[in-house]
């Protein structure tokens, strides 16, 4: 009831506001998710095909697959940090994150008419410069579209979304090739991927971007604003670096998958259920953040990893991977929301857009050595050694924070 009289006393206001009544409902981030929720189901109609695709009809080992997914996902988050800057200099949030959307059709057509593993490559690079360019300015919308003491649960409702779309994008895969009897078309999955793609970008009809008065300044080049930077924030990325160094891609992940036993559809089936788990905590766990503090999330989500990937190390039957990859979906609910709200709301203002690129680019440039190094571990001493090395960095990277990283949720109730 006192929900209703609060919207009501917005919109009855002789200064009213239409964008308020949208801030207060969390509407805009619910179209910022369904964006993410097509995107996603689009994209996950064909990521989990990629490596099966560059193995069965490329015949791509696991270092040249490392090799793809390390360039491509490191070549793409340079842009994280740029794109971020632009945001912050230009606010235009709205219209460069819609660019970057773009490029999921793009990336769609490349893989049709790719006739190599370079090919794949290239799309690939394709589709990672897209989220080079759409992750920092949707995240500054997200972040503005929410108060500071809901903002966990402002990017726990977006992250939620986004992992739903991708659950339905794989579980449709699942069923397509599930119901072919072997004998699907790898082109005709990734030309039917392009419809959600489409229609997400329909949803950008129904975002409000924010309108601030801002001071009007000469902008410099976010390095030299470094000192503005929060030594927390500064600690964090460090212990992203290091943590990324050991996650190398989920391509990994499905090949392991597959030398237990798992046909195509089968490990598609995992991917369902760790993104269905992601979908189903995110919104509470980020919520939950709210209240007891980033750092009792984040600790025990980069823990959990540590779990995950000796379990990938390790697992020898159906079951125990399919209860590893329940446990991931748990880690993802754990991080990706809470870091991104800790980030937005301890970055100066001015630079917002910038630390939330700049920790995406951090993340992306670890991940060519990751892959890469993960590649070369599997290829001289099995399928087990990167799984084990990256439970290693990120157990490292969880008591760095465990030790150094204040409960600033804690400290303001002190």
């Amino acid at each position: 009831m006192n929900d209703f009289i609060l919207v009501k006393s917005i919109f009855y206001s002789s200064k009213v506001d239409i964008y308020d009544i949208f801030n207060y409902i969390m509407v805009n981030i619910f179209f910022l998710g369904l964006i993410s929720f097509f995107t996603d189901l689009s994209t996950e109609m064909v990521y989990p095909l990629i490596p099966l695709y560059l193995v069965s009809v490329f015949r791509a080992t696991p270092a040249l697959i490392g090799l793809i997914e390390g360039v491509a996902e490191s070549l793409a988050s340079l842009l994280k940090v740029f794109s971020g800057y632009l945001t912050d200099r230009f606010q235009k949030k709205k219209a460069i994150a819609f660019s970057g959307y773009v490029t999921g059709l793009i990336y769609k057509l490349a893989l049709i008419f790719a006739s190599s593993w370079v090919g794949i490559f290239a799309a690939r690079i394709i589709d990672r410069f897209g989220k080079g360019i759409r992750t920092a300015p949707r995240d500054v919308l997200i972040s503005e579209s929410s108060d500071k003491d809901n903002m966990g649960k402002a990017f726990g409702l977006h992250k939620s979304l986004d992992m739903l779309g991708a659950a339905l994008g794989i579980l449709i895969t699942y069923f397509i090739i599930r119901n072919s009897g072997g004998n699907y078309d790898y082109k005709q999955l990734f030309a039917f991927s392009m419809i959600p793609a489409a229609l997400g970008l329909c949803m950008f009809i129904f975002v409000k971007q924010k309108k601030q008065v801002r001071e009007i300044k000469q902008r410099e080049p976010f390095w030299k604003n470094i000192n503005k930077i929060d030594a927390q924030l500064k600690l964090y990325l460090l212990v992203v670096f290091l943590f990324t160094l050991g996650h190398s891609s989920n391509a990994f992940i499905i090949l392991k998958a597959k030398t237990i036993g798992f046909d195509d559809a089968n490990v598609i089936l995992l991917f369902f259920i760790f993104h269905a788990v992601a979908s189903l905590f995110s919104m509470p766990l980020g919520k939950l953040s709210d209240k007891v503090g980033r750092k009792n999330l984040i600790v025990p989500g980069y823990f959990t990893f540590t779990l995950c990937y000796f379990g990938f190390a390790f697992a020898n039957t159906a079951l125990t991977m399919g209860t590893v990859f329940v446990l991931y979906g748990i880690h993802t609910a754990m991080i990706t929301g809470v870091e991104r709200a800790f980030i937005a709301e301890i970055a100066p203002p001015e630079l917002k857009g910038t630390m939330l690129g700049l920790h995406s680019t951090v993340a992306g440039i670890a991940l060519l050595p990751a892959s890469l190094t993960a590649g070369l571990l599997w290829n001289r001493f099995g399928a087990s050694v990167p799984f084990v090395f990256g439970a290693c960095m990120s157990l490292l990277s969880a008591i760095l924070l465990l030790v150094f990283m204040k409960n600033e949720r804690a400290n303001k109730k002190q």
